[in-house]
């Protein structure tokens, strides 16, 4: 009989135990719904023990053990605010806990030290700050921490790499505001092969150590104020798939065999720093590449031909000292038609010269951006670049070009940004120009253009900046350009040959901010529908050969900080109302011949 009654109060026992851990995590779980904010009609609305047909095991966002113990919680994306509360702690069986994409704020509390189970911590994308507490390292277990886009601080070495996350593979710190320097410690996370310490304000050097742990596979340290070289180390992670310090304080020289140690490379982001030297040939052997972005760096030379064997989504080299001057330094360009995949091409702002080789019509369809701006190429636009459909940035600007812009540029018309200024261009714009119907920026200045703007122009009715000034355009203003109330940075057509009145549809900008009419031939009235641009800030109608008097309306734009005047014909008393407005800070209105002026027109 007593071993009866001895196994039934065992079993009691147990019972008890179990109810009682039951509760404990029940009890925590509440505790963390009551930290939360506005969440009437949420999904913590389901937490609630009244409700007997649904234990806290099938809550949304809770899973648990066969023993009926909560080992996840994942309640990611569900608008949930207020902090974490410290009874997060007593779910000491927790392996799980995702509460990113959420507006969280606090502290993470130092009880989280006591999840000794924890694997993945995913706390992303909230508006937690603090320090991280130290604690943290004494969760043993985690292989995934993700505590990017918070506001958090302090340094990372007093909780990171000091042994205790010996399991940790993957750690994500990107975009907060973590200070000091990347510890050599951080080498004894053994284990690792993720880290993403992009965007905070880590300085120093790189350890080399770092390059020892050779099961990393991506290291993201961009956005930051590193210093010093790229240890040797690096190079030989072979197995590294991507590999992103842009945008620090960086030097020295890429090893000519880098594409021969690191085969695997995925995505190479080198941009914003102060590499020097020649680009690696051998990088062609890094077969996968997809992201190739070594822009604003000092690299000199020839672009390889290799480079062109590869086939990347994006090949940025823009703002360097790259150069080119014959047919064969271009051969990269040819090669790359191979690369059917290729999205953006970007060499502006290098010493690029010579004639750009007529392969480039035969450049992916997909491609999307090609800009080789501000550099040093002559010749003509090679025939077939309409064939680029899938182009929506086109760039030649500040170069060499001659000829005229090819009669089916229209083609092209997926286009948002086309810059082709400060050029030899010649010729009439192409009426189908009109067909661009997506276009946003259309900076024309600074060429040799002549005619008479075409009206198709009219049909740009997604344009912010339209720039024709310093070429050679006659006849009078197409009112369809002033029809277009997307015009809301700038329309300048100043120093050319336009004759005739700056017509009355002028009053239909009412979203534009600069206006410049300056140097042309006009004549006639200026319209009362000027008053109607309310948005100018600045508005130039020097060297206009104007019959009129200004009319008062204008007084009505009292946002304009700049009216030029000068050097015109105007007549007629200056109106009293031009010292009533409320903004302008400049006002110039010389060689005219007025009658009379007001004093109420200057003021202090």
């Amino acid at each position: 009989m007593f071993p009866v009654f001895l196994l039934l109060l065992l079993l009691l026992r147990s019972a008890s135990a179990t109810t009682f851990s039951h509760r404990t995590d029940v009890d925590a779980l509440l505790a963390f719904k009551a930290s939360i904010n506005n969440q009437r009609g949420g999904v913590l609305d389901a937490w609630n023990t009244s409700n007997t047909t649904t234990t806290f095991c099938h809550w949304p966002g809770v899973v648990c053990s066969q023993h009926s113990r909560v080992t996840a919680l994942n309640l990611t994306s569900q608008g949930l605010g207020g902090i974490i509360t410290p009874s997060i702690g007593n779910l000491t069986f927790l392996k799980t806990l995702d509460l990113s994409l959420n507006n969280l704020d606090g502290e993470i509390p130092p009880s989280i030290a006591r999840l000794s189970h924890l694997r993945y911590l995913d706390l992303s994308n909230n508006s937690l700050h603090g320090n991280i507490h130290p604690g943290l390292n004494n969760c043993t277990s985690p292989e995934n921490i993700n505590l990017g886009a918070n506001h958090f601080t302090g340094e990372i070495s007093p909780w990171l790499g000091l042994g205790g996350l010996s399991s940790l593979k993957v750690i994500r710190l990107w975009n907060n505001n973590f200070t000091g320097t990347i510890l050599p410690s951080l080498t004894n996370l053994s284990a690792l092969q993720n880290i993403d310490f992009t965007t905070n304000q880590l300085q120093g050097d790189i350890p080399e150590g770092l390059g020892r742990i050779t099961s990393l596979n991506m290291i993201q340290l961009g956005q930051n104020r590193l210093s010093g070289i790229i240890p040797a180390t690096f190079f030989n992670l072979s197995s590294l798939t991507g590999f992103n310090v842009a945008v620090n304080e960086l030097h020295g020289k890429l090893p000519s065999n880098l594409g021969d140690r690191l085969p695997n490379l995925k995505y190479l982001l080198l941009g914003l720093n102060h590499f020097t030297g020649n680009l690696p040939a051998s990088l062609v052997n890094a077969t996968e590449i997809y992201t190739l972005e070594l822009s604003s760096n000092n690299f000199t030379g020839r672009l390889p031909r290799e480079i062109g064997m590869l086939c990347p989504d994006t090949l940025s080299l823009e703002v360097n000292q790259l150069t080119a001057a014959t047919a064969k330094d271009w051969e990269f360009m040819t090669l790359l038609t191979n690369c059917t995949r290729l999205g953006t091409l970007d060499l502006y702002f290098n010493n690029l010269g010579g004639v750009l080789p007529s392969s480039v019509a035969n450049l992916s369809a997909q491609l999307r951006e090609l800009d080789v701006g501000y550099n040093q190429i002559s010749g003509k636009i090679p025939f077939g670049i309409s064939h680029l459909v899938g182009l929506n940035q086109l760039d030649l600007s500040n170069n060499r070009f001659t000829g005229s812009l090819p009669d089916d540029i229209g083609r092209l018309n997926l286009l948002q940004a086309l810059y082709f200024e400060n050029n030899l261009f010649t010729g009439y714009l192409p009426s189908s120009l009109g067909n661009l119907t997506r276009l946003v920026i259309l900076p024309a200045t600074g060429n040799q253009f002549e005619g008479p703007l075409p009206t198709s122009l009219g049909s740009l009715q997604e344009m912010t900046i339209a720039d024709f000034s310093h070429n050679r355009f006659t006849g009078p203003l197409p009112k369809e350009i002033f029809n277009l109330s997307s015009l809301s940075n700038l329309l300048d057509l100043s120093d050319n040959y336009f004759f005739g009145p700056l017509p009355p549809q002028v009053g239909s900008l009412t979203n534009l901010a600069y206006l410049y009419v300056s140097r042309n031939n006009l004549s006639g009235p200026l319209p009362n529908e000027l008053s109607n641009c309310q948005s100018l800030t600045e508005l130039r109608l020097d060297h206009y050969s104007f019959n009129s008097s200004i009319p008062s309306s204008i007084s009505k734009m009292q946002g304009l900080m700049l009216l030029n005047l000068t050097k015109n014909t105007l007549s007629g008393v200056i109106p009293q109302e031009l010292g009533l407005m409320g903004g302008t800070g400049e006002l110039y209105l010389g060689h005219t011949t007025f009658l009379a002026i007001s004093l109420k027109v200057w003021r202090t």
